[in-house]
């Protein structure tokens, strides 16, 4: 399958490890110029080194906090300062503190509403004018969390809703401005954050990380974990001419745990 991304530029926010380093390796590997950003500078740097080993693709990163108002258009000017144009937007960064709702603090909400939510409307708005000059697209990084409530999940819940609707909404949008706007909703990925859960159930659970992945497989009723670059490759699918009529697309890669209509 020609997926036609060859010399085109994207974005990808939360870049520096697991699912966004994912994306942005498969981009790369597709032959796209990669901007990275995210707040880790040093981290970035190591990413971006290894993506040009991997695939000897253009990188380059913005180091930068997005839960910053004024920080979205700075990223999207760095990038076109280094590359002259943007085709796509990932938005991925942000991830959302679980926890019993009662325990949640104020500050845990707005931490996670400025980063995942408020990140992704601000880079979006400041990336259409230049993705509506090259036709190009957005794919959201949402969550399946989006379509069950779970009650350690509150705030992951809320944003992630919040975002395919919002996701429904910038497609609309994007019909009349040549913008296609998509979501890939991962389920269980291989990184860090699921590394920490494990943990977190082996210390209720009284196991080891082996058990309490077995534990976690059978109450997700899937076979295994998926990797970044799963659903890096997603990405890279959806935003590629192969995809050219998916407009306001969803799409679970999750192994089948969601299993409602």
């Amino acid at each position: 399958m020609q997926l036609n991304l060859e010399g085109k530029v994207a974005i990808v926010t939360g870049a520096n490890r697991g699912i966004g380093a994912g994306i942005a390796r498969q981009l790369a590997a597709e032959g796209m110029r990669v901007s990275l950003v995210a707040r880790d500078e040093a981290l970035l740097g190591e990413t971006a080194a290894d993506i040009r080993q991997a695939s000897g693709a253009d990188v380059t990163t913005v180091a930068i906090d997005l839960r910053a108002p004024a920080s979205a258009q700075t990223a999207v000017d760095r990038t076109v300062a280094a590359f002259g144009h943007v085709d796509l937007l990932v938005n991925n960064a942000g991830a959302t503190k679980r926890g019993d709702f009662f325990e949640l603090t104020e500050d845990d909400w707005q931490d996670g509403l400025a980063l995942k939510l408020h990140g992704y409307v601000r880079m979006t708005r400041a990336a259409w004018p230049r993705l509506s000059s090259t036709q190009g697209g957005i794919v959201n990084v949402v969550g399946i969390g989006a379509w069950t409530g779970v009650g350690e999940f509150t705030i992951g819940g809320v944003v992630n809703a919040g975002l395919m609707n919002f996701t429904k909404a910038m497609a609309d949008l994007g019909k009349r401005d040549g913008v296609r706007v998509c979501a890939v909703n991962p389920g269980r990925i291989a990184t860090d954050r699921l590394e920490r859960n494990l943990q977190r159930i082996a210390n209720q659970s009284g196991t080891d990380r082996q058990q309490a992945a077995a534990l976690l497989l059978k109450e997700c009723g899937i076979n295994r974990f998926g990797t970044p670059d799963e659903i890096g490759a997603a990405v890279a699918f959806l935003a590629s001419s192969a995809a050219s009529f998916a407009q306001g697309t969803i799409l679970d890669i999750d192994g089948g745990e969601t299993r409602a209509i």
